[in-house]
């Protein structure tokens, strides 16, 4: 659907109908998959939320007995040192959501920042910006963050998701910089520039709200590496012990000897809790793939085709 327009200078302008956001929103609630993501992720968020509600004990009190089984006392035992392992899964929660989603939407900003304006701007501006790129993409990921954080002693869960972000947004900005190459050509931006727009509205105002899935999507996995790399990190015992996240639990369980003890009930948790956030935000991108794949979207209506005529 277009619209017809005159411009300031008097030109013929001409505005294409673009995506809004709720239209992101539409295609998670009719998909199956993604409402099953979204449950599950809301639990973990409002586990988070209500965490000092929920934990019957302080996360780090070590006035318990030690290595007890799962008793209705203590759901989920309690560790080496005499801790309460539930109560420690329930502040775990609430420290790797926030620094997994904080780092997320820190990455995909910083990617933006450099994509959109690679792309849009082009000249050497994109060449500057694409080499800054280029060579985040070709650092070592695992090993730059490992060197950084020996440089960095006795770093905090916060302050790991915020060197996570700095080194994690170069993928991001590839795809970024693609769809805003991709975008500058529509009518809609030429007749915003046509009209006397600046850049920085033109990126802002025109070209992010027709990114709103690709955005989405890189959110979804930024985030999801960004849990995975602080529980990594955390594990490999180079961040605080005296914090309490899914990372440090798993890190606490190895000194403690939980698999040599036959202590499952301290690394299933901490565990489990990594896989199912992380299913949960998978399952919420398979609908957005919808939205941001055309050949997804023309299988999609392929299987309800057959289906129905079958």
């Amino acid at each position: 659907m277009m619209e017809k327009s005159v411009t300031a200078t008097g030109l013929p302008m001409v505005r294409t109908t673009r995506p809004k956001t709720s239209r992101l929103f539409r295609a998670l609630a009719a998909d199956g998959r993604a409402r099953v993501g979204m449950g599950l992720f809301l639990v973990f968020v409002l586990v988070a939320l209500f965490a000092p509600w929920i934990a019957p004990y302080h996360a780090l009190a070590t006035n318990f007995p030690m290595n007890l089984p799962p008793s209705h006392a203590h759901w989920f035992g309690t560790t080496a040192t005499g801790q309460d392992i539930f109560s420690q899964f329930i502040y775990g929660t609430r420290t790797t959501l926030a620094v997994g989603i904080g780092a997320g939407l820190l990455s995909t900003v910083v990617g933006l920042a450099f994509g959109v304006t690679a792309g849009y701007i082009g000249g050497w501006v994109d060449t500057v910006l694409n080499f800054i790129t280029n060579i985040f993409l070709v650092l070592p990921s695992l090993a730059l963050l490992i060197v950084i954080e020996a440089l960095v002693h006795n770093t905090t869960p916060w302050i790991n998701g915020l060197i996570i972000a700095l080194t994690g947004w170069a993928w991001g900005a590839r795809v970024f910089r693609a769809q805003a190459m991709s975008l500058r050509g529509r009518e809609f931006v030429i007749a915003a520039r046509l009209s006397g727009a600046s850049h920085l509205r033109i990126m802002v105002a025109e070209i992010l709200p027709n990114m709103t899935s690709v955005i989405a999507s890189n959110v979804i996995f930024a985030s999801l590496g960004a849990i995975l790399a602080e529980s990594g990190l955390a594990f490999l015992g180079l961040e605080s012990v005296n914090s309490v996240s899914w990372g440090t639990m798993l890190y606490w369980a190895q000194t403690g000897g939980a698999l040599l003890n036959g202590a499952w009930y301290w690394i299933v948790p901490p565990g489990l809790g990594i896989a199912l956030v992380g299913l949960s935000l998978v399952l919420m991108n398979f609908s957005i793939d919808q939205l941001t794949n055309p050949r997804l979207r023309v299988e999609r209506r392929k299987r309800r085709g057959g289906t129905t005529g079958a």
